[in-house]
């Protein structure tokens, strides 16, 4: 046996993958820990410049169907990297220019590298793994994921109290360490070639239309999570900002352990049986979202809804085992467009209906994965091309 090849057995898709979900989770996650502060504290921002920005955050998610037409210029795995660099540089830049026209030039700067870097990722995963390791696959990504933002959270509290950074200088390392990581997956992986190649062009089908509506469901599930159970916290149980940083951590660490099972039981169960407990659990959980009284019981809540984010990899696997390989990249653009339709409505307009019951909010959100759950009785037990979905009322024999 060559004494070479040792050296070169790490050199695989997957931990390229694992490197560059890693950089996107820690500098994204240093963002996150610390963008309210600074853009309070430091930009003296109020509420209603906070909300432009978040808004103004989610534009590119919006837009990532454009991915497609990028794919003519350079390869996914390439353009995968350039956003890195570019989300690295957007949050090593934030706390330099702390103005609101500063802060919408590195928001934005910041969420084109974020959700292309997403929306390429997802199409490389469907496109390098096989439909029965995807789902495992997907489960390691998101453990990968939570260990980076753990450690990004671990980093902006050592960095303030132990070392007395502002928060500028600890956003600018947590920047740097995301571009530096970029390079090295440059510098350290070959370019891997798909083995069908991707379609340079929008692709809308309608066999996929059960898919589009899981995703869109998705993306409506996401923001009441994001926004309104973490605004429960704050607001009801009077929870500070070390407080909400804990709960962070717990949930890193939850699914740093667990994502990896959900990926074999994903795998091993099917796509339906997953996103139906999914969608049954949100139904409790927003549900009791509305009615819970006691701090620990909504912390526990809290952690519950994050687990079942993993879940959400089922999608990825059903779409993988229905569509055509070459729209696999297309495909992941509209998709990602799709599940911000509703990041780009919702708030706002939930915001409106949570200054007269945050009760309501979350019932509306039970609704939702209620809605999500009929849904994901149309998913066929064996999902293929040309079995893309099935009446509810044909399963009866079990098919």
């Amino acid at each position: 046996m060559s004494m070479s090849v040792p050296h070169f057995i790490w050199r695989t898709r997957a931990n390229v993958l694992y490197l560059m979900t890693f950089a996107m989770a820690f500098a994204f996650g240093v963002w996150m820990a610390l963008f309210n502060n600074f853009a309070v504290d430091v930009a003296h921002l109020n509420g209603a410049y906070i909300g432009v920005l978040q808004s103004w955050r989610e534009v590119p998610g919006f837009m990532a169907f454009a991915v497609v037409w990028l794919l003519l210029l350079m390869h996914e795995q390439r353009l995968a990297l350039w956003s890195l660099l570019m989300l690295g540089a957007g949050v090593a830049l934030t706390g330099f220019l702390p103005s609101f026209s500063g802060l919408l030039i590195t928001t934005m700067l910041m969420s084109v590298g974020f959700h292309y870097y997403e929306t390429v990722r997802q199409s490389l995963v469907l496109q390098w793994f096989d439909k029965q390791t995807a789902p495992i696959k997907m489960g390691n990504l998101v453990a990968v994921s939570s260990g980076a933002a753990l450690l990004a959270y671990v980093w902006t509290w050592m960095a303030i109290e132990w070392l007395g950074y502002s928060l500028a200088h600890t956003m600018l390392v947590g920047g740097v360490i995301t571009m530096v990581l970029a390079l090295l997956a440059a510098s350290m992986f070959p370019t891997y070639q798909g083995k069908v190649e991707q379609h340079k062009r929008l692709v809308f089908r309608r066999r996929y239309m059960l898919y589009y509506a899981l995703t869109f469901m998705g993306g409506a599930r996401r923001q009441i999570f994001f926004v309104f159970a973490a605004l429960l916290l704050v607001q009801k149980f009077d929870f500070g900002a070390q407080d909400i940083a804990l709960v962070f951590l717990l949930n890193g660490l939850v699914n740093m352990w667990l994502a990896p099972k959900i990926g074999r039981f994903v795998a091993h169960y099917g796509e339906r049986t997953s996103l139906l407990l999914e969608y049954m659990g949100l139904v409790l959980i927003f549900a009791a979202y509305g009615w819970v009284d006691w701090a620990p019981a909504a912390v526990a809540l809290y952690v519950l809804d994050n687990i079942l984010f993993a879940m959400a990899i089922a999608q990825s696997s059903y779409i993988k085992k229905i569509a055509d390989p070459a729209d696999l990249a297309a495909t992941a653009g509209v998709a990602f467009t799709i599940n911000h339709i509703a990041a780009v409505i919702l708030p706002a307009l939930l915001g409106v209906l949570w200054l007269w019951s945050p009760l309501t909010v979350f019932m509306v959100g039970a609704a939702m994965a209620g809605v999500s759950w009929y849904l994901a009785l149309w998913v066929p037990r064996q999902p293929c091309a040309g079995n893309e979905w099935q009446r509810p009322a044909l399963r009866a024999g079990g098919g």
